[in-house]
């Protein structure tokens, strides 16, 4: 993560006050995730979404942080995850800790029979998994992939090929599978 930040200096010289001030960037790291943590509890790196901020053990809900419901897919609720919107990009640093990623996928039940998405994870450039087209009429899909070796990991999720209206996409229970 990059943060930029303005120093300021100030100074005498032969009695008269003098100042000076710049820009400068640092990369803070945040640090690999250990054991076995929710996604939702970790740092995001990045996290782009189509309709409001992603949202952490909630639904997307609509425009404004904290205004999503419980996530629900097909009539199961899940007390952590994220909830996102088409397109949605959430970016984690792995470091190459941890070797699984599960979850379980779906339209949220709150925009359901509505929706149309893809849910893909992204490790370093590549894609490791991509679902069909799931829709507000879809059950949910389970995930659980290898993360072996991956650095920056990626959960990526697209329309369905018709907009985005009502594409509320959770990753439930979203979890990894870490060294200590």
């Amino acid at each position: 993560m990059t943060n930029t930040f303005s120093p300021l200096a100030t100074y005498d010289r032969d009695a008269v006050r003098h100042w000076t001030y710049g820009t400068a960037s640092t990369q803070v790291p945040i640090p690999p995730p250990t054991g076995s943590p929710y996604l939702s509890d970790l740092s995001f790196v990045s996290g782009a979404n189509g309709w409001g901020p992603v949202e952490r053990d909630s639904s997307n809900g609509e425009q404004a942080a904290g205004d999503g419901q419980p996530i629900t897919i097909r009539g199961t609720a899940y007390t952590k995850g994220l909830g996102v919107h088409a397109a949605a990009d959430v970016a984690f640093y792995l470091g190459g800790n941890c070797t699984r990623l599960t979850a379980t996928v779906g339209i949220d039940d709150e925009v359901a029979p509505y929706g149309s998405v893809t849910f893909a994870l992204v490790a370093d450039g590549r894609t490791l998994t991509t679902t069909p087209v799931l829709t507000g009429d879809s059950t949910a899909v389970p995930l659980d992939v290898d993360v072996s070796g991956v650095q920056d990991l990626h959960l990526v999720v697209q329309d369905g090929g018709d907009g985005n209206a009502h594409d509320h996409a959770d990753w439930a229970d979203a979890r990894l599978t870490c060294a200590q």
